[in-house]
């Protein structure tokens, strides 16, 4: 999905309600069958035949870059990532874009929340390849919620912030997208995943995301973009 394609689509949301109510309730009922199908099939064939897939090829190089990708949602990178985009919209003085950022650490609490009351088992070494060991749950990928949430709303406000340096708002934006879509893959090459744990946290993501940017386009009058 471009760049565009992402924050029209968000726009075209904001503008209807109704649409984004019914997408997230959607999207929530799509979990809901995800986590029943997971709770009744806790270890798939559908599940081990795509890490198959996705860890068919394999070398030292693709495991040091899917282990990149994955760094921003670690304990520090994620606490990295959120401070050093918070600092950079206040110091430009965009202080509610800011303030937005600094409250995606929200999707954090509800990870953990989800994560316990499923209590998936992460995926073994007798069944798939594991790169290395992860903690807690592996229902839903706390990696891709927050990826969702977090980078998909910084690609949505390169998108608003016409003001800014094209370069700038291009590569960041195209970067947090990037990040977006090779997450859910590198979860499961790494091994600490299962596909419906990945799909699980994009739907779940995706939900706090279009509630989050609802809230902000709700909080005050868009800047940077012409009516």
């Amino acid at each position: 999905m471009s760049l565009t394609l992402w924050t029209r689509t968000s726009d075209y949301l904001y503008r209807d309600a109704r649409l984004a109510l019914h997408t997230v309730l959607a999207l929530l009922a799509g979990y809901l069958l995800l986590t029943l199908f997971v709770y009744l099939l806790p270890a798939s064939l559908v599940d081990i035949e795509f890490s198959e897939e996705v860890q068919e090829h394999q070398s030292p190089l693709l495991d040091a870059l899917m282990k990149g990708i994955s760094w921003f949602g670690s304990n520090l990178g994620a606490i990295i990532s959120i401070v050093v985009a918070t600092l950079g919209f206040w110091l430009a003085r965009r202080r509610r874009e800011a303030l937005f950022v600094l409250a995606t650490v929200g999707s954090l609490p509800v990870i953990a929340g989800t994560k316990l009351i499923m209590n998936r088992s992460r995926p073994t070494a007798d069944l798939v390849r594991v790169v290395y060991e992860a903690q807690f749950q592996s229902f839903p990928s706390g990696h891709v919620t927050f990826y969702t949430v977090f980078f998909g709303f910084i690609a949505y406000l390169m998108y608003r912030m016409r003001g800014w340096p094209t370069p700038v708002r291009v590569g960041i934006g195209s970067f947090s997208l990037l990040l977006v879509f090779t997450v859910p893959f590198s979860r499961v090459y790494l091994g600490v995943h299962w596909g419906t744990d990945v799909l699980a946290g994009f739907f779940l993501g995706l939900s706090l995301l279009i509630g989050l940017l609802t809230w902000y386009n709700k909080s005050g009058d868009i800047k940077d973009i012409p009516v």
